[in-house]
């Protein structure tokens, strides 16, 4: 429907869009599901379903800077949205409730979205732009992404999980 309103519109070309779309990509984005059902049936879910409860033994801000970095890194290394939904199963599979649960869903959510500026694989976005960058002649090296994105996200991600867990405390 949206190709064809786009054809009609003729505000865009999508035929055009669709032709120079990076065809890694699209692959990357379909694998990226398969990747998830594999993960969780080689037993992922149930490995974070047992970390993240232990986890919560040192209390709410424990439990929140824990799931958040794991959440963090796993989406890093292996994309915010596969990430995003592997712990929401985890965090489900552990039946905690209250404010707890609601610590560790937001870590997982807030943290699935930071995460990713570690890594340029971590979101679909860096890989557009680095893709666009590049057909502009403007090269930046996976190594030089990893340095900066690790030198900003890292304090970034601990005052936000800091100030999640601070405020469910003065809420709750």
């Amino acid at each position: 429907m949206f190709l064809l309103a786009g054809t009609r519109t003729k505000v865009i070309q999508p035929w055009q869009v669709i032709r120079e779309a990076p065809g890694a990509i699209v692959v990357f984005s379909i694998g990226m599901y398969v990747v998830i059902y594999g993960l969780r049936d080689a037993g992922l879910t149930n490995v974070l379903g047992r970390l993240i409860p232990t986890s919560t033994g040192g209390g709410l801000y424990t439990g929140t800077l824990a799931t958040g970095f794991i959440a963090a890194i796993l989406s890093s290394i292996m994309n915010n949205m596969p990430t995003v939904m592997i712990d929401a199963l985890a965090i489900h599979s552990t039946q905690l409730t209250g404010v707890m649960h609601q610590a560790l869903v937001y870590a997982n959510v807030i943290d699935s979205d930071l995460g990713p500026k570690i890594t340029p694989i971590g979101s679909l976005a860096p890989l557009l732009w680095l893709h666009v960058l590049g057909k502009r002649g403007i090269r930046i090296s996976w190594r030089q992404y990893f340095k900066t994105g690790t030198i900003l996200t890292i304090p970034v991600l601990f005052i936000t999980l800091s100030g999640l867990s601070l405020w469910l405390t003065l809420v709750h």
